[in-house]
């Protein structure tokens, strides 16, 4: 427990630690924990979606029709955002911004290009386009707050400095700039991933009302 411990301003106080890496090393291979997560939650997003379509009547193999579209669109929207948010790092060095195997992804380009992709397949196929947004709806939050844990191995997306218990332990190399001297801050990452489940299951309740009408989910 006195992992979990940390000093401000002489005082004890709970936090969150962060992991010491973010990258598994199988043989030759190198694994960004980060891109597991991404994976984990597109899964999660599948496996959902697929049991609530088949809860309507629909074919289940029909949505891993379109996550074998959109899953690979997704890897390239979320590739394209993380270069284009962090293009300073690749203005030298462009074949850099290729190695996706080096890591580097950004979850809203993933789900915009995804979602993208995935409307055409649906359009393509003649399936009923308002019923699959309403059946995909809760689990794209879920399949973000998955992915946001890969947030917590790379100790990104936190906020200001913080001293409340569930503040997030960042290592000094991985503080801003002028804010060397603080240890905790807030864990945006989990703020985020709380809202996106808190989200997802309000769609499923107003689904089970039936309080919204057919395609308004989404």
């Amino acid at each position: 427990m006195s992992d979990l411990l940390v000093k401000l301003g002489g005082v004890e106080l709970a936090s969150i630690p962060s992991p010491s890496v973010n990258v598994w090393g199988i043989g030759p291979i190198s694994l960004h924990i980060y891109g597991l997560c991404i994976a984990l939650g597109v899964v999660a997003a599948v496996t959902i979606s697929s049991r609530r379509w088949a809860a309507r009547g629909g074919n289940p193999d029909d949505i891993s029709t379109i996550a074998i579209w959109a899953v690979p669109a997704g890897v390239i929207g979320a590739r394209l955002y993380h270069v284009a948010t962090d293009w300073k790092l690749y203005r030298d060095d462009w074949v850099g911004a290729l190695k996706i195997t080096q890591g580097g992804l950004g979850i809203p380009g993933g789900i915009a290009a995804g979602v993208l992709v995935g409307w055409w397949v649906v359009r393509r196929n003649g399936w009923p386009v308002r019923d699959l947004l309403d059946v995909v709806a809760p689990a794209i939050p879920v399949a973000q707050a998955i992915g946001r844990l890969g947030n917590w191995f790379n100790q990104e997306v936190f906020g200001g400095p913080t001293s409340l218990p569930w503040g997030l332990q960042i290592d000094p190399e991985n503080r801003p700039a002028g804010l060397e001297a603080y240890e905790t801050f807030h864990p945006t990452f989990l703020y985020e991933a709380m809202w996106n489940l808190s989200l997802a299951g309000l769609i499923i309740w107003l689904d089970r009302r039936k309080i919204l009408r057919r395609g308004e989910l989404f």
